[in-house]
């Protein structure tokens, strides 16, 4: 059968039998040899058949798109069959064992008899085997070539919903972009107050490490931003700082001078010690040289540490083993590094911040009324900058911290605290979120998932699918969206929505120069 230029024949059968034209009436209208397209929806597999007019002993190709509904990719391989059941239940079956191209299986339909049939599909595949029913179909003479008679109910439902011209979006289409329809039903979403947000660590996540000395910063260890680091592990080694203003050889000079200072005490200990044993000296003369020493030992322990500290500070020697650890008090990660390898830095200088990964706060800023207004929550959907996945938290997920008692006269908001139970990872602090707090109560209607809606130049939409290739334009109006759902009006319950693939579908009609142009087979 030849292919050409079929749509619009098509797309005039679309808007009947989305009508739910039945009987003697679609027979008038169909009956005079054009082909004829059927859609139906199984459990597995979505069903789409473009057929020539039907002709007793006549072999009328019928081109069957068969679509995978877990992930709507075409059925590569299967057997496909169209049956044909009279009224007592005898069955014309038609098979065809291979596709002939990805999703596309032809089939040649050879009636028998003349008649009223009742069509149905049969996919068979290693996995699964489903019938679906297709509607009615009446076999004719060649004088009088019959065809699609009643359309499968689902898509009398899907049909019925069409308010606008019918866009073309081939199966080929479909298959190479991410698209997925489903059913429009009724469900319900929490009662809910809403307001911006911010994340924030939880009281006492967050700890800015600071200097507790004027020192150096050593290179080792070397904090990263993101580093994940043990409680009372090392995040930062200072070195003393000696005074700027004293010279290498000052610090050399003085490092000399009580080197000798400390060796004449040491003698001199030593001869008191031998005195106050024969009983020629005092005491009191023996500890004060006692004291003596010990001071110059200890001068010249800081006076040598100060000489090698001014050697890594200024040469660039090896790091002294004398330096203090300024450690994690908590496990965390690394928010923030202030410091540089070598820096001379004063003491109370911020050296890095470190945040607790889990749990977070949530700072909502609410309406006074609003705040007023709100019992017990029992849950926080966010919604993230960028098209990101909403995330939801219910019960002990999102526990509210305080509401504050006073309304911001900058904002004029009240402030809710929630801490939720997730981490850095899917929630980085400071993030700006939309928040949603929900509460007891259900608002019901009809539920579609927010990927269905498209920005249509200011106006949101979302297409109807009529027939498998065939879609209508619908506006909507949304009444509320949660957890990555919305409550919408303006579409019937029982259509078939296209929840992915919208904005495809969107552009295939704005760069559509020929819609008579259909796809060759």
């Amino acid at each position: 059968m030849s292919r050409r230029k079929h749509l619009i024949p098509l797309l005039v059968f679309t808007v009947l039998s989305g009508c739910g034209t039945t009987g003697e009436q679609a027979s008038d209208d169909h009956m005079k040899g054009e082909s004829w397209a059927v859609t139906a929806w199984g459990e597995h597999f979505e069903i789409f058949a473009e057929t020539d007019s039907l002709q007793v002993g006549t072999a009328s190709m019928a081109f069957t798109h068969v679509t995978i509904l877990e992930d709507f990719s075409p059925l590569v391989e299967g057997k496909v069959s169209a049956i044909l059941v009279d009224s007592s239940g005898a069955q014309s079956s038609f098979s065809k064992a291979e596709s002939t191209r990805p999703g596309i299986f032809s089939i040649d339909v050879t009636p028998e008899t003349t008649g009223d049939f009742a069509l149905l599909f049969r996919v068979e595949t290693a996995a699964q085997s489903e019938d679906i029913p297709a509607g009615r179909v009446r076999v004719g003479e060649a004088g009088s070539p019959g065809g699609l008679v009643e359309s499968a109910p689902t898509a009398v439902e899907a049909g019925a919903a069409a308010t606008g011209a019918a866009i073309s979006f081939l199966k080929e289409q479909q298959w190479r972009t991410e698209f997925a329809t489903s059913w429009v039903g009724s469900g319900g979403l929490s009662e809910s107050v809403r307001g911006p947000g911010r994340v924030r660590p939880a009281a006492g996540g967050e700890v800015l490490l600071t200097s507790p000395f004027e020192g150096i910063v050593t290179g080792d260890p070397w904090p990263y931003l993101g580093q994940e680091v043990r409680r009372g592990a090392p995040v930062f080694r200072l070195m003393p700082r000696v005074a700027s203003g004293r010279s290498f050889a000052e610090l050399e000079a003085n490092v000399v001078g009580l080197e000798a200072e400390l060796d004449a005490a040491k003698m001199r200990l030593e001869r008191l010690e031998g005195l106050f044993e024969l009983g020629a000296t005092s005491r009191r003369e023996l500890e004060e040289a006692q004291a003596r020493a010990a001071t110059l030992a200890s001068r010249l322990t800081a006076s040598q540490k100060d000489l090698a500290t001014t050697r890594v500070g200024r040469r660039g020697d090896s790091t002294p083993s004398e330096t203090v650890a300024v450690s994690a008090p908590f496990t965390g990660r690394i928010a923030r590094v202030d410091a540089t390898p070598g820096q001379a830095i004063s003491a109370a200088a911020p050296l890095g911040l470190l945040v607790r990964e889990s749990p977070l706060w949530v700072a909502v800023r609410l309406r006074p009324e609003a705040a007023a207004g709100m019992a017990a929550p029992e849950g926080l959907d966010l919604r993230l900058p960028n098209g990101r996945p909403p995330l939801t938290f219910r019960g002990d997920e999102a526990r509210m911290v305080s509401l504050s008692p006073t309304v911001d006269p900058q904002t004029g908001t009240v402030t809710a605290l929630f801490e939720v139970a997730t981490d850095v990872a899917q929630l980085p602090i400071g993030s700006l979120v939309e928040a949603e707090i929900l509460l007891a109560g259900e608002r019901t209607g009809l539920v579609i998932p927010e990927t269905a809606l498209v920005d249509d130049g200011g106006v949101t939409i979302v297409f109807l699918q009529t027939e498998g290739e065939s879609f209508a334009r619908v506006e909507v109006t949304v009444l509320a969206r949660q957890s990555g759902m919305a409550l919408v009006e303006g579409i019937p319950q029982g259509a078939r929505l296209a929840e992915r693939g919208g904005n495809a579908i969107r552009r295939a009609t704005l760069v559509a120069k020929d819609v008579g142009e259909g796809h060759v087979h």
